[in-house]
């Protein structure tokens, strides 16, 4: 009975089967997501209970006092802010390596550049930074230390974590899980979080590997701080109202109007960050004077326009003011003026946060402001969450959050069609213009310089290819000793049959390579495209789920004329930037062609 089962076993049949299904389960599995299932989740409580402390000091201890002392107390806003702002430059000149670097900056720099690493040791004097910036009242708010603080804490998680399986790349994905995570806390908007944190790593793309851990953590750090704070929305926000076909006109021309605005306060802020950056003086010195000009904004504001609506803090209480408060279009505008000069005093001069809050406050009494002199609406909500859609879009280059936000703090979907239209012409409007230094476009905008390019042009044309017939000892011996490639057309006699890759010499035990030929594993199912085709499908193909490593570039006879791997596209992309940069006349160009010209060797 053992020796039939063990006959069974070892039938050529079954281990063929076995191995196709071992093939579909590695190719199943292939992006190891479910490791994320227990990772993600650590880094969603961690980066909860962390911003569940922030958000308890700022806003629950130290703005509401504040604010109601400098409401009843003008003359003590311009002092205590700068001296907010001195004790913050202390810190950061201090504490920390870079004075300049911090915030939802610091985090899109080691995305793009760390390998998602960040120096743990300066964590807490920034948080610290972060905690003095907003709780004197300069005009930023929590998303700044709540990206910061949730990104560098899934790069340290990752540290600690990684002798369970991690590999290095997941460093960025558990980086951007982390900010996620921490803007979906701070915000107790878990959508919002994911979204902003895929999209602000880039102008025109997004963080799309870190979708699933991004999602696992946002909701997880949601749910952490919701059970310590409660899930009562952060801002006073009443949505739900509908909309005509000529709200949807009026909010296209919201979004040219915060388009442009947009675009000019990016320009001038980047400018004038620059120069703060640039200027040889302490940067405590930077953020005194900066705390002092925020201070004056908020000043001269209660002084023209008496109230309690002041364009400096974290501002969450003004939400509801410019919506429900009888604000007279003046006062409105000017609001979103002082709050991006106080924006631009505040953060242009170092201060430690971000700023989607300021953003979507100038948005909202733009908008409200709008429609008080143009559409008179009886449904001034709308044209609220237009103007912070809007803004948000043309500042931070993330129109997707700033719609979902928008739904999210209305509590409902009411709003989405015409923020999608508001936000989609800001972001058009505004162009390349972004208050962020350190979003990058994608880099394969850079790939569409070849989309006039045919494969034929950048194949290999000298190809070491493989009989069927020989074993796998042969294969091992003569192919791979000799060559650095890892993948092999195979041949039956003159006709092409697919590839086979040095990794199947890995699936079977060495001392039955010689048993087994190559035209047994040949992957028959290998892309074959002609020699015409556009470069850009060849990527598209390479780049796909199923993974292929080569592109077998074959006439309508079947006969092969080269192969096409990433290897070669990367290769005709250098060349053609060295020839447009040669036409500008840059550097010279190289005489060669993107292709070799050997023949192809079966």
């Amino acid at each position: 009975m053992l020796n039939s089962i063990l006959k069974l076993l070892q039938h050529r049949y079954l281990r063929k089967y076995t191995r196709l299904v071992r093939e579909d389960l590695v190719a199943t599995y292939s992006r190891d997501l479910h490791k994320w299932l227990v990772i993600a989740p650590i880094v969603g409580v961690a980066v909860g209970l962390v911003t569940a402390g922030i958000v308890a000091i700022v806003l629950d201890k130290m703005w509401p006092p504040l604010l109601n002392y400098y409401i009843h107390h003008h003359w003590a806003i311009v002092p205590t802010l700068g001296l907010g702002f001195l004790i913050t430059g202390l810190i950061m000149q201090f504490f920390t390596p870079d004075p300049d670097e911090h915030s939802t900056e610091e985090i899109i720099h080691s995305y793009h550049e760390r390998q998602g690493s960040i120096g743990m040791r300066a964590f807490l004097p920034k948080i610290v930074a972060a905690i003095t910036t907003v709780g004197f009242g300069g005009s930023a708010a929590l998303e700044g230390p709540g990206i910061y603080g949730g990104g560098a804490i899934g790069s340290w998680l990752w540290v600690k974590l990684r002798r369970i399986g991690l590999q290095p790349r997941d460093r960025r994905i558990m980086l951007i899980s982390g900010a996620a995570a921490g803007m979906a806390a701070v915000f107790r908007a878990p959508l919002t979080g994911l979204v902003f944190a895929l999209e602000v790593p880039y102008k025109d793309d997004l963080a799309h590997e870190a979708l699933v851990p991004s999602l696992i953590a946002s909701v997880v750090s949601y749910f952490t701080l919701a059970s310590i704070m409660g899930a009562r929305p952060i801002f006073d926000f009443v949505g739900g109202s509908s909309y005509t076909r000529t709200d949807l006109l009026w909010s296209a021309l919201l979004g040219v109007i915060c388009g442009i605005v947009a675009m000019l306060f990016d320009i001038t802020f980047r400018r004038a960050r620059s120069f703060v950056v640039r200027t040889p003086i302490r940067h405590w010195i930077k953020l005194t004077v900066g705390g002092l000009l925020t201070g004056a904004c908020g000043l001269v504001f209660v002084f023209i326009f008496k109230g309690s609506l002041i364009p400096i803090g974290p501002n969450y209480e003004a939400v509801g003011k410019i919506l429900l408060g009888q604000h007279s279009t003046i006062e409105l505008a000017m609001f979103g003026v002082f709050k991006l000069a106080a924006t631009l005093f505040s953060l242009g001069s170092g201060g430690v946060s971000a700023m989607f809050v300021p953003l979507f406050l100038t948005g909202a009494s733009f908008g409200s402001a709008f429609n008080q002199v143009l559409v008179h609406s009886t449904s001034p909500d709308l044209y609220a969450a237009v103007g912070m859609a809007a803004f948000i879009a043309g500042g931070y280059k993330t129109p997707l959050a700033a719609v979902v936000f928008v739904a999210e703090a209305t509590g409902g979907h009411a709003f989405v069609v015409p923020t999608l239209i508001g936000a989609a012409i800001a972001y058009a409007i505004s162009g390349e213009a972004s208050v962020s230094s350190e979003q990058r476009l994608h880099e394969s905008v850079k790939i569409q310089q070849l989309h006039h390019i045919m494969v034929q042009e950048i194949m290999q044309k000298n190809v070491v290819s493989v009989q069927a017939d020989s074993s796998l000892k042969e294969f091992a011996e003569s192919i791979t000793t000799h060559h650095l490639h890892s993948v092999f057309p195979v041949y039956e006699d003159r006709q092409l049959l697919g590839t086979i890759s040095v990794w199947t010499l890995v699936k079977l035990e060495p001392r039955k390579w010689a048993e087994v030929r190559v035209g047994d594993l040949v992957q028959r199912s290998s892309k074959r495209i002609p020699p015409t085709c556009d470069v850009m499908e060849a990527l598209r193909l390479l780049m796909g789920d199923v993974g292929e490593q080569m592109l077998l570039v074959t006439n309508p006879a079947g006969t092969l004329e080269g192969i096409v791997t990433k290897t070669d596209i990367l290769a005709a992309l250098r060349v053609e930037g060295e020839r447009r940069a040669s036409a500008q006349g840059q550097t010279p160009a190289p005489t060669n062609s993107f292709g070799r010209t050997e023949e192809v060797n079966a």
